[in-house]
């Protein structure tokens, strides 16, 4: 599929991601938004909570850095334990320091005084923010996340990263979002594998795909057709009908 968009990957970063002890679902929710509001995501990864291993995937990604991709997305490692090293790592790789931001602690003692609770240490670690970086608004718990060069910080709850990417997207430039059409068909993926090639090669502004699945009744495959002009999708779609006389 030919696009003008934003290009954008997404990092995960977590030890317990990789452990499994945490089913991820950040990476998912932010992929639909991207889709939905005009964002060609092109990669997801998962690193561990190593600070090497982050510095590297930021560097390989941020376009401000060398970099891949136009937008860099991570989510996790920025909360108030020892092993939330994200903005540490962050800083690193943009050739600068973290301080405690004057704007974040601000919001935190804001919400501690509300709360009745003290401003610890630990809970102050959370306003540890990179120079240079602005903040991302958290409307759930109040610790900012926050963006330096081509990198979005945000964090790994998944309420709060959801909170974070509401904010966020809406003003970041976006593109054209992509529009899809499926059609289910109950054929094998094999089957219909030559009509969706043969489709494809007319219409190689398209991506087209396919995605087999079984239920109760046997075997089936679910047929997609993405694009960014509704009316290439739809004479797409309507030519893959014809090839499979639907």
């Amino acid at each position: 599929m030919q696009s003008d968009n934003p290009t954008a990957a997404i990092l995960v970063i977590g030890d317990e991601i990789l452990s499994g002890r945490t089913r991820e679902g950040n990476a998912h929710h932010l992929a639909q938004v991207l889709t939905a509001t005009g964002f060609d995501l092109r990669e997801i990864r998962v690193v561990s909570d190593d600070h090497d291993s982050i510095v590297a995937a930021i560097r390989e990604y941020d376009r401000s850095l060398g970099g891949k991709y136009d937008l860099l997305f991570t989510s996790g490692g920025i909360g108030p334990t020892h092993d939330d090293i994200t903005a540490d790592a962050v800083a690193d790789a943009h050739g600068t320091t973290v301080e405690i931001h004057p704007k974040a602690r601000a919001i935190l003692q804001e919400r501690c005084d509300r709360m009745g609770t003290e401003l610890t240490e630990n809970r102050l670690r959370m306003a540890r923010i990179p120079v240079g970086a602005t903040l991302i608004d958290n409307s759930v718990s109040g610790a900012p996340g926050f963006s330096i060069g081509c990198t979005h910080v945000m964090a790994g709850v998944p309420e709060v990263f959801r909170g974070m990417v509401a904010w966020l997207v809406p003003n970041l430039p976006g593109g054209r979002p992509v529009q899809s059409l499926t059609i289910e068909v109950r054929r094998g993926e094999s089957d219909v594998a030559e009509d969706l090639k043969a489709v494809a090669a007319d219409f190689a502004d398209l991506s087209l795909g396919s995605y087999p699945f079984r239920d109760d009744t046997g075997w089936g495959t679910n047929l997609v057709v993405r694009g960014l002009d509704q009316a290439r999708v739809e004479a797409g779609m309507e030519a893959l009908k014809a090839r499979l006389s639907l």
